[in-house]
């Protein structure tokens, strides 16, 4: 079947099964090989992009389900000032290690500072808890989290 996504401010007309996960969409057919999969049941955090701004798991969103959601992927959120910023944080804090569960948190990085620009450490660890990473760069990305609300607040 044929469905039309917009991705990155770009309308996409896929041909996929209705129940084939949105990471296999951006992955394989739109060659968007930002997004990872990592464990497939929603758990790591690796396979994170915005839907309308919201994080979501895209290793089990169903492309059937995607309809007019506005889809934002790693390759596509540098697009956007906070993106931009919270990218250019990650860089200057040297976050990643081996970097493969980056675009999921820099996702979840930039939604938490889009809806709080000044996060708490409490508001911190509830938006990125669901993000794994397995080399421990959390103090990392929480020293990064913290320079983009700083300066956002000057």
């Amino acid at each position: 079947m044929s469905y039309t996504i917009s991705v990155n401010g770009t309308a996409h007309t896929v041909d996929a099964e209705a129940d084939t996960p949105l990471l296999w969409v951006l992955r394989d057919i739109l060659g968007m090989t930002g997004t990872k999969f990592g464990c497939g049941v929603a758990q790591c955090g690796a396979c994170t992009v915005h839907a309308n701004g919201t994080p979501v798991r895209s290793c089990v969103l169903p492309l059937q389900s995607v309809g007019d959601l506005q889809i934002t992927t790693i390759e596509g959120i540098g697009d956007t000032d906070i993106g931009k910023k919270v990218q250019q944080a990650w860089l200057t804090h040297d976050v990643p290690q081996c970097g493969y569960c980056q675009g999921g948190q820099i996702l979840a990085a930039t939604a938490l500072l889009a809806g709080i620009p000044n996060p708490t450490d409490a508001d911190i660890d509830h938006a990125m808890s669901g993000n794994i990473c397995r080399c421990g760069c959390y103090t990392r990305i929480r020293a990064a989290i913290k320079t983009v609300a700083a300066a956002q607040q000057a």
